[in-house]
């Protein structure tokens, strides 16, 4: 019988104080599994407190264990991207490192795998140590994604997950700059398997998703599934040029029949929204192009790497 293959994939950014207690954990999980091999793939994103020393230190002694250290912080999104890339598992399991994601549901996620599913999603129905602002805006997030996109993603499902052989193929060739994976997971279809579970307090550190990183990452997704907020513009001018178009009869109607008109002003007031508006219609079908054009014709790379560690340079397929 033929022993397949898992990948497991998870970004690092300084994560020093649980990086080793993360590897301990997956490495115990998956070397317990009969007739499966593994491969542990770990991206440094730019880490500053040691992270990819530690990195160094493991991939020593464990030749199942890369590390692909990047030249600066990418971003979340950029280096799971990486780390995709470099899977060559048979499955790949997409995890993160601060030990929120429990290493021992692993065996649930390549059970159904192993009955058929290409695609298996962790579903976040709890966060423990979660404020009551993280949670409202989170669920927020979802309900205005799904409100706004063609692609419908399902509550709480989060980067947790496993995608089998075709899955992360079309998703290495994928060449979108501004990633938001889940959707592009979501995008791609495939036969899936959705499964709830809590996710555990952080075990030491802070959060690397600041107000201003999560705030980002809600637009990108946006922006990156959805022309709506850009039609909105266009929505936002018709409104303003219906509005002047109104106050335009009330001054006639103020000059001719009342004819209590202050003389220049409401001319001017009318002008201004009239031509603001024509203003927003433009400039919403120009951003209508211009967006989906502009980071992709710069045609820079997703991310660069500064060091591979037990592993090759992976070639990334642009087009």
């Amino acid at each position: 019988m033929t022993r397949k293959q898992i990948s497991v994939i998870s970004p690092c950014y300084n994560e020093a104080a649980v990086i080793k207690d993360f590897y301990v954990a997956v490495k115990s999980v998956l070397s317990a599994l009969p007739d499966i091999e593994h491969e542990i793939i770990l991206v440094d994103d730019g880490s500053q407190d040691g992270t990819a020393e530690i990195l160094r230190q493991l991939a020593a002694q464990d030749p199942s264990l890369k590390a692909v250290i990047l030249s600066r912080n990418f971003g979340h999104q950029i280096a799971l991207t990486a780390g995709v890339d470099y899977t060559s598992g048979d499955a790949m399991i997409m995890m993160d490192s601060d030990l929120q994601h429990p290493a021992q549901l692993l065996p649930m996620l390549i059970e159904e795998w192993q009955k058929g599913c290409d695609v298996v999603s962790m579903v976040r129905v709890e966060t423990q140590g979660a404020g009551f602002f993280k949670r409202c805006s989170s669920q927020l997030f979802y309900v205005l994604f799904n409100a706004l996109s063609r692609t419908t993603l399902p509550m709480g499902a989060a980067d947790f997950c496993l995608l089998s052989r075709p899955v992360y193929t079309q998703l290495k060739n994928m060449p979108e700059r501004h990633r938001f994976l889940r959707g592009l997971i979501c995008w791609l279809g495939f036969n899936r398997k959705l499964i709830p579970y809590t996710a555990d307090a952080r075990k030491a550190g802070v959060s690397k998703y600041s107000m201003t990183k999560m705030v980002r990452l809600a637009s990108e997704a946006i922006f990156s599934f959805s022309s709506k907020p850009l039609t909105t513009a266009i929505r936002v001018g018709l409104l303003l040029t219906a509005a002047g178009f109104g106050y335009l009869l009330y001054i006639l109607y103020g000059f001719f029949i009342k004819e209590n008109l202050v003389p220049g002003w409401a001319s001017l007031i009318c002008t201004l929204l009239i031509l603001n508006g024509f203003q927003l219609i433009f400039i919403g079908l120009i951003g209508e192009y211009v967006a989906k054009i502009f980071e992709e014709v710069k045609g820079r790379p997703i991310y660069v790497v500064k060091e591979h560690i037990n592993t090759e340079p992976a070639d990334r397929k642009e087009a």
